[in-house]
């Protein structure tokens, strides 16, 4: 049976904010609702990137611990960015900050990691993705129309690959564009099935 016929009569919950996610959830053509919890982002700055990203996921699921969520489909998310100096690059505090990241990404490449974190009726289970993103060389008139039109404080590394810098900028990727944007569609699909 069709994961999509499985779900239809489950109660999904994507725990995420991110407008980024629930497009990309409702293009798997799957019904559910948002609802977010506050939850400490904090992390290990000396943890590896991949053990940071899916503690965050995973604290974002734990806020979900409750009988009232025990039947329902529970869906977590984060995303990080990693330069080539191992540094994770989270969201900028100001539109000065985006533009120096930016600027530090110019003409190299870099790694998105975005973990998911699942809960339903008792089983928990998180995974990461990685997708290896280059950067064409960007001047800085580019760099500077890009953050002050498009603001991209929300979003880690500084940047949206969907925006109009990934449609100038971005020369090559390894791995899922999905995983860049926020949410791994594909690996998502294997591990629901899983799942359920």
């Amino acid at each position: 049976m069709l994961l999509q016929e499985k779900l239809k009569d489950i109660r999904i919950i994507l725990g995420s904010q991110s407008p980024r996610r629930k497009e990309l959830l409702a293009s798997m053509d799957l019904d559910f609702t948002v609802e977010v919890k506050e939850t400490d982002e904090t992390f290990d700055a000396n943890a590896s990137a991949v053990a940071i990203v899916r503690a965050i996921a995973e604290a974002k699921l734990n806020a979900f611990d409750s009988a009232a969520y025990q039947d329902a489909l529970v869906i977590c998310a984060d995303t990080i960015v990693v330069n080539e100096e191992g540094e994770v690059l989270g969201k900028p505090r100001d539109l000065a900050e985006a533009k120096a990241v930016i600027a530090s990404l110019s003409g190299r490449a870099h790694l998105v990691y975005t973990a998911v974190a699942l809960a339903f009726q008792g089983q928990r289970f998180s995974f990461a993705e990685e997708t290896k993103v280059w950067f064409s060389t960007l001047s800085n008139e580019e760099i500077a129309y890009y953050v002050d039109r498009y603001q991209p404080l929300d979003k880690a590394g500084s940047y949206g690959i969907q925006e109009w810098i990934g449609r100038i900028g971005i020369k090559q990727i390894a791995g899922s564009y999905e995983n860049v944007i926020g949410l791994p569609t594909a690996r998502l699909q294997q591990e629901l099935k899983r799942l359920v």
